[in-house]
């Protein structure tokens, strides 16, 4: 075991292929819903949303899928990502406990996100798609398709959640510079934007209605125009992996091996792709680390939601899947994780949750900013709020380790950097976030509205 501070990987060791967790999954998967006939959907359903060859990811049984060479040329840009040793943390926090960050912030945008951008972006151009749409709701997943779509010459429709469109202007600015057209969701362009504006005209929107206008668009595109999702769906989770897979030989670099791993969650994507690879160890190795998903208590989707079949948006377009949700029609609170504010979780998270693989946790907005101030004043970098969550428990679980006087290895996923949220930690240091604890009664108010399925 060494102390030292950075672990990089060089090119040669930029996985060559994704890790699909469907060929480990401790239990059977559940059927995908269509919204109308809530009868289980057909490949061509999916087909007037998604390429063929990216449905065929989103089923296959295959344990390993190669990455194609095009994509690792882009990831190449910035992959392999570093692991840091938290040393200074460590000695701030006076804790035995060892912690380690996998760092995607060094990403072009900032973040995770460009990991399955870019596969997508290419699976499309290679299906002959010439347009896509998308939602955004920090402005992160928008940013990551806009620069992918240039990367391989794909038109871009974003659908950005309004409270972000105004609150991170910067982001918008960035997809525009890529030569993406951005739309404060909900709008007028689509008829579910304008049943949600006549009903209310100051809607700060949701990434639930935002996913419903990108979907809308693309499903009465004649198939012109097909749609793009950051986040819940296997095939986007799947992408991710290369995340966790670098880590996995980062770790073996440090000579440790991971007591928990930890990664903030609002669809899943950056979750599953640090911890996945090590729950196939779990699964498959026997190995016994504890994995941690962390999400905001004003959003709390897998701590106080129902594990049940509901609607991926608020319109009721999208398909029906079973996941932990508050219910799709949801309007979170607008609080500064915009890319945790999300009503379900991904089905494949969901299941691990469900079935006792995954521990959930959720964190108040102003501890989580805390932890967020105490990081960047230890290592340096100032953190995405939606990633603080993920260091508020990794802080938490460091100094249980003080108390207890145990020495465990805690590493955790730092997904994006926050140099594009400095309105949020202007509004901590003044005083003015305050903690919100979704009230149970909206949760068993939305949960009225569950679809009536019969399974």
């Amino acid at each position: 075991m060494s102390d030292q501070h950075k672990y990089q990987l060089d090119e040669s060791k930029l996985p060559k292929a994704w890790y699909n967790i469907n060929a480990d999954m401790p239990v059977p998967p559940q059927p995908v819903l269509h919204p109308g006939t809530m009868q289980p959907v057909t490949p061509d359903f999916l087909g007037v949303l998604f390429p063929m060859n990216i449905i065929m990811q989103e089923i296959s049984p295959d344990r390993w899928i190669e990455i194609p060479e095009p994509i690792r040329e882009v990831y190449k840009l910035w992959r392999p990502t570093p692991m840091y040793r938290a040393l200074r943390l460590e000695k701030m926090l006076d804790t035995p406990a060892h912690i380690y960050y996998k760092y995607e912030g060094v990403s072009p945008v900032g973040s995770h996100k460009p990991n399955t951008a870019v596969a997508q972006a290419w699976f499309n151009k290679e299906a002959g798609t010439k347009a896509l749409t998308t939602e955004t709701g920090a402005g992160q997943w928008g940013s990551a398709l806009a620069m992918a779509c240039n990367f391989f010459g794909i038109d871009l429709e974003v659908y950005m959640v309004k409270i972000s469109y105004h609150q991170k202007p910067y982001r918008r600015i960035i997809m525009e510079n890529f030569g993406a057209d951005v739309y404060a969701s909900p709008t007028d362009r689509t008829q579910y934007g304008k049943s949600v504006l006549a009903q209310d005209p100051n809607s700060p929107g949701s990434l639930g209605m935002a996913i419903s206008e990108a979907v809308e668009v693309a499903a009465t595109s004649g198939g012109t125009k097909k749609y793009s999702l950051g986040s819940v769906l296997g095939h986007v989770l799947m992408h991710q992996t290369v995340i966790g897979l670098e880590a996995l030989e980062q770790m073996e670099m440090a000579g440790e091996y991971p007591d928990m791993v930890i990664g903030c969650a609002g669809g899943g994507s950056n979750f599953a792709g640090f911890t996945f690879p090590f729950l196939h160890q779990n699964f498959t190795n026997g190995k016994k680390t504890k994995v941690i998903a962390v999400e905001p208590a004003s959003c709390p989707t897998m701590t106080r939601g129902k594990y049940t079949f509901d609607f991926g948006d608020t319109a009721a377009m999208a398909p029906i899947v079973k996941m932990y949700t508050l219910g799709h029609t949801f309007v979170p609170p607008g609080i500064h994780a915009g890319g945790l504010r999300y009503h379900g979780m991904s089905p494949i998270v969901s299941a691990l949750v469900e079935h006792g693989d995954v521990e959930a946790r959720a964190v108040k907005q102003l501890p989580t900013f805390e932890a967020a101030v105490q990081f960047s004043k230890a290592e340096g970098i100032i953190p995405a709020p939606e990633s603080a969550h993920a260091i508020r428990v990794a802080i938490d679980e460091a100094l249980e380790c003080k108390k207890n006087g145990q020495k465990k290895v805690i590493a955790f996923n730092l997904s994006g950097h926050g140099h594009f949220d400095m309105m949020a930690y202007e509004a901590y240091h003044h005083g003015k976030l305050e903690d919100y604890e979704y009230p149970q009664a909206m949760v068993d108010e939305a949960m009225t509205h569950l679809p009536q399925v019969k399974m």
